[in-house]
């Protein structure tokens, strides 16, 4: 812990300040992007919170106000990141993921773990409600990419290389559901499995696990009630717009009401108590009201920029030989962007409703913490890559 604390606190990097201006150790495309998808979230959840904030709390602007610590908070943490090197990270792998999965087995005690619409996936950590979903994501990709440096030879050319990471990923994914928690499982599986599958895995051996990945998810969906009802609601949400296809039907009537350009910054009726968890969940259905198809299109180029941002810094540091941080990238990229799709999905009424945040956009301090220490990491990744001009070692 104390060699931590050291890292934190002193000087980053001595080599690279005496040589280079920080403009050249900061990915200002990716951090720009990330900002600019932070604060029109906070201006997004300014808009879609304010009646309900007032109606239950009496404070328009309470929910915003959280949000703005919650995004001051995730950049420290960004900051702290940043600061650590990469070689740290790797080794800290196997300790997150353990961490993880004590928090996710504390959710089992009763008393401990709080209970909202019927799933048990926060704990109370003084006046916050950490979501552990969230850490485990992030925790996950940072030991598979570990994994995938000490162990690639073994991933691609045996079964158990393959067959170890991914039983860790099953029991994970198994206390997930226990909550339940299908939309970060989802999350979860697939992008273990994309990692994978980037790593060099047996195209065969690859392909059985995925084939019974999708079997085992369809067989939850099909043998759990309320799931099959969010199934048959987002198939056909018109033929109970009032009970299961409610928000699905008000999610589809804001995008039809923005049309092009939106009805105006602030003048959505969806959000007036029509369009539930509209500042969380479904924050993207409110832009596209507001601020139409034109704004909508908008915040998925920012993503698409973002993504395609990530995979550039892996490609250049698996180009100079940084295995970990390449690894790192790709799984982060998947992570985003599987999260983004699912959340635009269900908001357009293309996929089954699965309560996951839109990233870095959606209310939640959770969410925003490990997002915002994400993107801390690929910086860390872009910063030590030798392009630089200054080499793993010296960064460490």
């Amino acid at each position: 812990m104390s060699g931590w604390v050291q890292l934190i606190l002193r000087p980053t990097l001595p080599d690279v300040a005496r040589r280079t201006s920080l403009g050249e150790c900061v990915d200002w495309t990716l951090l720009t992007t990330a900002l600019l998808l932070l604060g029109l979230g906070l201006v997004m959840i300014a808009s879609a919170s304010a009646g309900i904030a007032e109606r239950q709390l009496g404070d328009p602007g309470y929910y915003l106000t959280r949000q703005l610590l919650y995004v001051a908070m995730g950049l420290v943490s960004a900051w702290l990141v940043w600061r650590i090197p990469l070689s740290l990270w790797e080794r800290s792998g196997p300790l997150l993921v353990i961490v993880s999965l004590l928090l996710l087995l504390l959710l089992l005690v009763p008393g401990l773990g709080r209970t909202v619409n019927g799933a048990t996936r926060w704990l109370l950590v003084g006046p916050f409600n950490l979501q552990v979903s969230e850490l485990v994501k992030l925790a996950m990709v940072v030991y598979l990419a570990g994994y995938l440096v000490r162990r690639g030879e073994a991933v691609r050319n045996t079964v158990a290389g393959f067959l170890m990471p991914m039983g860790l990923v099953l029991l994970f994914a198994g206390l997930l559901l226990h909550e339940p928690d299908f939309g970060a499982t989802v999350v979860l599986v697939a992008t273990a499995l994309g990692m994978m599958f980037l790593g060099g895995v047996r195209l065969w051996l690859f392909g059985v696990l995925v084939a019974l990945a999708l079997g085992s998810l369809a067989l939850l969906a099909l043998t759990s009630p309320y799931r099959m009802e969010r199934l048959t609601a987002f198939l056909n949400p018109w033929a109970d717009p009032f009970n299961s296809g409610f928000q699905l039907t008000q999610a589809l009537i804001a995008f039809g009401r923005g049309e092009w350009f939106g009805v105006g910054l602030g003048a959505s009726v969806q959000k007036l108590f029509y369009l539930p968890e509209a500042h969380t969940d479904f924050v993207y259905a409110v832009l596209a009201e507001e601020l139409g198809t034109v704004g909508a299109s908008v915040v998925v180029l920012f993503f698409v920029l973002l993504i395609a941002r990530i995979l550039r810094i892996g490609r250049e540091a698996a180009a100079a030989g940084l295995g970990f941080g390449a690894h790192l990238c790709s799984g982060i990229a998947l992570w985003f962007a599987l999260q983004a799709f699912i959340n635009m999905g269900v908001n357009m009424g293309l996929l089954p409703t699965k309560g996951l945040t839109l990233p870095l956009m959606s209310y939640g301090g959770s969410s925003i913490l490990v997002m915002c220490a994400a993107i801390a990491l690929v910086l860390r990744v872009s910063l030590e890559t030798p392009r630089h001009g200054v080499s793993q070692r010296s960064a460490a």
